[in-house]
């Protein structure tokens, strides 16, 4: 029996279905959570769309937006789980380890080359750009039909992911996905424009400070975000997304990180590199994951701690493989 009839047949036995995406969602965590939501109202399901954090302010544009949860009812009985771009069970957060039913059946669905399989069924393409494009081959097979809403979610999460299609890993085929998902009514301009271009002041504030504090050594290019610079500039939660891309864009550098200082004690550290440079290896070495180019970890420590000790691993890693390709 291949994937595609496992999840047709799991889908038919299920009525209340709990849907969660990973904690600090991104453009595919969001664009995936809510084109599966639209998809399981067509089929007549009851979805719950759960994220343990709130999603970027640049999303509000998304259809189902207002739907999301924040946490899972406790007293709901669901008939099945469908984690959606999560790499494994941790990245689902409390959503899912405040959930009460054990043997609950998990429908896996993601890209990432570090995924675990931890699913009752999964469906994994590293090769694929994001976990919409996933989706979106997917989603005709149980007979839901594009939509114009749902084609915007669909091609919010492979803009975002690929950085508007400059990523080494967009081929033809990603094209051909997004000219389908534009045919069936995805305005292109409007979410590059949304979702990758626009910024908040804040955010612009935010990333100043990170940029004056950047260091480059060995061709490693970091900077450190602290909770100190984040209250300085607001109460709200600020991204440091898209500073990591732009420290990758340095050309001495081979690779990049961003350290965000959380509180008790904890740092989420964002790897960007160039090809032929792999950070996913560094990122799991940490307890995290993602993808060659792209991944990131959540560390336990002091900022300055951590920042020692992730530096001086990815000085290592980049040494070895710049002799490995030599």
């Amino acid at each position: 029996m291949n994937t595609v009839t496992q999840i047709n047949n799991v889908l038919q036995k299920a009525n209340e279905i709990l849907v969660i995406t990973h904690v600090s969602p991104d453009g595919d965590a969001i664009g995936s959570l809510t084109a599966m939501g639209q998809a399981l109202i067509q089929l007549g399901k009851k979805p719950t769309l759960v994220c343990d954090d709130s999603p970027p302010e640049k999303l509000q544009y998304l259809p189902l937006i207002n739907h999301l949860q924040r946490k899972v009812d406790a007293r709901q009985e669901y008939d099945l789980l469908i984690a959606l771009d999560c790499g494994d069970e941790r990245r689902m957060g409390n959503a899912y380890h405040n959930l009460n039913q054990q043997d609950l059946p998990v429908l896996n669905i993601d890209h990432h080359i570090t995924n675990t399989y931890f699913g009752s069924i999964n469906l994994i393409d590293s090769q694929s750009n994001s976990t919409t494009e996933i989706l979106a081959e997917l989603l005709p097979h149980l007979d839901v039909q594009i939509t114009p809403d749902l084609a915007m979610s669909l091609l919010t999460g492979l803009v975002t992911d690929t950085l508007g299609f400059r990523t080494s890993s967009v081929t033809a085929k990603t094209l051909k996905i997004a000219s389908n998902l534009m045919d069936a009514g995805a305005n292109l301009a409007d979410i590059t424009r949304e979702a990758l271009v626009l910024k908040s002041y804040d955010t612009l504030r935010l990333w100043r400070l990170g940029l004056n504090k950047m260091k480059l050594e060995e061709h490693v290019s970091w900077t450190v975000i602290s909770l100190s610079d984040q209250k300085s500039i607001t109460k709200d939660a600020i991204s440091s997304h898209g500073l990591g891309n732009l420290l990758a864009d340095v050309y001495e550098a081979a690779m990049s990180a961003v350290f965000t200082e959380k509180e008790n004690e904890r740092v989420v550290v964002g790897f960007r590199s160039r090809p032929p440079y792999d950070v996913s290896e560094l990122a799991a070495s940490f307890g995290g994951g993602g993808h060659r180019y792209a991944s990131g970890c959540t560390v336990e420590g002091k900022l300055d701690e951590v920042e020692s000790l992730v530096v001086a691993r990815a000085k290592e890693m980049i040494a070895a493989q710049m002799a490995e390709h030599a």
